[in-house]
């Protein structure tokens, strides 16, 4: 099994970790906004006998350094590609995100639709304007400054539990690489000019999401849309949005899931992925 390295792109340092044979088809997995590649350490090994996987810390997050410009939606997918360059991958890819990592995964097709092959997105950003009150209030002045670059082991412990149905799952272990993130000289910034970007404290802003939608479905590819029904950061009827705004996507809700499924429901989330793959590679004649 591999383990994460460390890697130059244009300069910048970046976090990676990289499995399965290279001559399968690439999969790239994005985390969410403060969060890092560990997000997907039971998805690594189960996708990696069928394809390349590469999960990656986003510029600003996890243990990767920040881009020099500030952050935005597409620094984070350019980042992503650049990357991927780096890494000498220049074949169409299946794009995994969660979270904010499938807002990233969405602009990635918009920036470069020749590089994407199909997109999951597992309760992605982009489809709807409620999101849970700590992320509104990081985009509020003052307060949000105090709260994204002071964390608290008490505020890492809220934020784990808010993540899955079954709070068993904020480990120690969890907390402790949460409070490790947070230490790093830009997670704070890079948190805040990601919300700011994006959203404001009535919620997540509206223009960007329409306008990142519609590129999709101009340049559609074979699409996965999974949600948790317990969901508390990106309440369930997103899901319902999603359909609606993405006709062409197949989709599922896990029984019992919050916002990582990927955690929570391991096998049967990677089961379903691969059997999307599957199809998607024969459709898009990836080999």
């Amino acid at each position: 099994m591999s383990t994460p390295a460390v890697v130059s792109v244009n300069g910048r340092r970046t976090r990676v970790r990289i499995d399965g044979d290279p001559a399968n088809p690439p999969a790239v997995l994005i985390h969410g906004i403060g969060r890092s590649l560990e997000d997907w350490a039971a998805q690594v090994p189960r996708l990696a006998g069928t394809h390349r996987v590469i999960a990656l810390d986003l510029p600003g997050s996890g243990f990767s350094a920040r881009s020099p410009e500030p952050t935005t939606l597409s620094v984070l997918a350019r980042g992503v590609l650049e990357t991927l360059d780096a890494l000498g991958e220049q074949r169409p890819l299946h794009v995994i995100g969660n979270s904010l990592g499938g807002a990233v995964a969405m602009q990635l097709l918009v920036l470069d639709p020749a590089r994407v092959a199909s997109l999951v997105l597992a309760d992605s950003a982009g489809f709807g304007d409620d999101v849970a009150l700590p992320f509104r209030l990081l985009a509020t002045p003052v307060l949000g400054d105090l709260a994204g670059r002071r964390t608290t082991r008490g505020s890492a412990r809220m934020t784990e539990r808010m993540l899955y149905a079954d709070r068993r799952l904020a480990t120690t272990a969890r907390i402790d690489h949460a409070l490790a993130i947070a230490s790093q000289p830009d997670t704070g910034t890079v948190v805040l000019e990601t919300t700011r970007a994006l959203a404001t404290f009535r919620g997540v802003k509206r223009g960007w999401r329409a306008e990142l939608t519609a590129a999709v479905v101009k340049h559609a590819r074979p699409t996965l849309i999974m949600w948790g029904d317990r969901d508390r950061i990106a309440p369930v009827h997103h899901l319902d949005t999603a359909r609606r705004l993405l006709p062409h996507a197949e989709t599922h809700l896990f029984t019992g899931a919050g916002h990582m499924p990927q955690i929570e429901c391991p096998d049967d989330f990677a089961a379903r992925v691969l059997a999307f793959l599957a199809n998607a590679t024969h459709q898009a004649g990836v080999a």
